[in-house]
């Protein structure tokens, strides 16, 4: 196993090598707010900065959600595996039990071997006692039946127990090291991001006060109307956030990313989605772009990194990216679609 000072230093170098690359490449693709085509160079690398920032929140954001759904799988795991041993303990004491009772009815059995029906009626003092005697035979072996029945079902109980607690030993293990793998993930991903975060601020500083402007352009803020049910009342708190701003890894109630935008607009419409846009992007139900209607999920780009809600079949408002509030957009120009989800109807 890597110790941990190899694991920072290369942590380190991670950093490092990325805020060099960010720094010396060409401006990357447009992020999920596009720009006007004549907007300076500045601007356009800036946006392709914040756009790469996002996917790495939503990486970051996804690996935490991985680490605790493991961790909630070694909690079942390990809840399986008391339980399966209390059934071991019980199905045991059941075995031990019953393979007494077999032993000593098989005992009485092999002692009583020669006493047969004519035995019992020539030994019989009377047509009473020859009964007497003949009752207890059937009793002697039908109890020796009852008895090997429930010792096979015992050893049963016992063979489906072991193997239950070996199952959840085994899950509880896999579950730990993925958790613990998961530790590591998150805080490479965490340092990523912030190199990434950092570079984009850097460039931010750098434009010009006209950038920053077409940046803190509100867009649409006039009243628009939404429909009933949960997810016009969704749409409803997502169009009530434009203008807050953006923050990556947000969760509200002033800021928000996009993903966590869209979950608490559904949260506020009593509908529980998840957190990252990777989840929210097989939430509820696919629908075509020709059947988009208000409160649709619009997932974005190849990866999958970005998330708005749908106004009507032609706008969306979504949180966008770190510099622009919330705001409406145009569907199409946000970026390239991946998915459309219906969360409700």
């Amino acid at each position: 196993m890597t110790s941990l000072p190899v694991r920072r230093t290369a942590r380190a170098a991670l950093a490092v090598a990325i805020t060099a690359a960010l720094v010396l490449a060409p401006a990357p693709a447009a992020g999920a707010e596009p720009v006007p085509p004549n907007s300076s160079e500045a601007l356009k690398r800036y946006t392709g900065l914040t756009h790469d920032a996002e996917v790495l929140n939503e990486e970051h954001l996804r690996a935490q959600e991985d680490k605790r759904a493991k961790q909630a799988e070694l909690e079942r795991a390990n809840q399986d595996l008391v339980t399966a041993g209390q059934a071991l303990d019980r199905a045991t004491a059941a075995e031990t039990q019953f393979r007494g009772q077999v032993d000593l009815l098989t005992e009485a059995s092999f002692q009583g071997a020669r006493f047969t029906g004519l035995s019992a009626m020539l030994v019989a003092d009377s047509q009473t006692d020859f009964l007497t005697r003949m009752s207890a035979m059937d009793v002697l072996a039908a109890d020796q039946a009852a008895s090997l029945e429930s010792l096979s079902a015992a050893l049963a109980d016992a063979t489906a127990a072991r193997a239950g607690a070996r199952d959840a030993r085994e899950r509880a293990a896999e579950a730990s090291a993925a958790a613990n793998d998961l530790v590591d993930d998150i805080e490479e991903k965490r340092v990523a991001l912030v190199s990434q975060v950092n570079a984009a601020r850097r460039q931010y500083d750098s434009l010009t006060s006209s950038d920053r402007a077409v940046l803190a352009n509100r867009g649409d803020t006039s009243a628009v109307p939404t429909p009933s049910g949960a997810a016009g009342k969704a749409l409803a708190f997502a169009l009530a956030q434009r203008g807050k701003a953006y923050v990556f890894g947000s969760n509200g109630p002033n800021t928000w990313d996009c993903s966590s935008l869209t979950q608490a607009s559904y949260r506020e419409a009593g509908v529980a989605i998840p957190r990252v846009t990777y989840t929210q992007a097989t939430t509820g139900r696919p629908v075509s772009r020709g059947e988009v209607q208000p409160g649709d999920l619009i997932i974005y780009y190849s990866g999958q990194s970005h998330v708005a809600m749908a106004v009507d079949d032609v706008r969306a408002v979504h949180a966008s990216t770190e510099g622009v509030p919330v705001k409406i957009a145009n569907i199409d120009d946000i970026g390239p679609i991946s998915v459309i989800r219906r969360i409700v109807g």
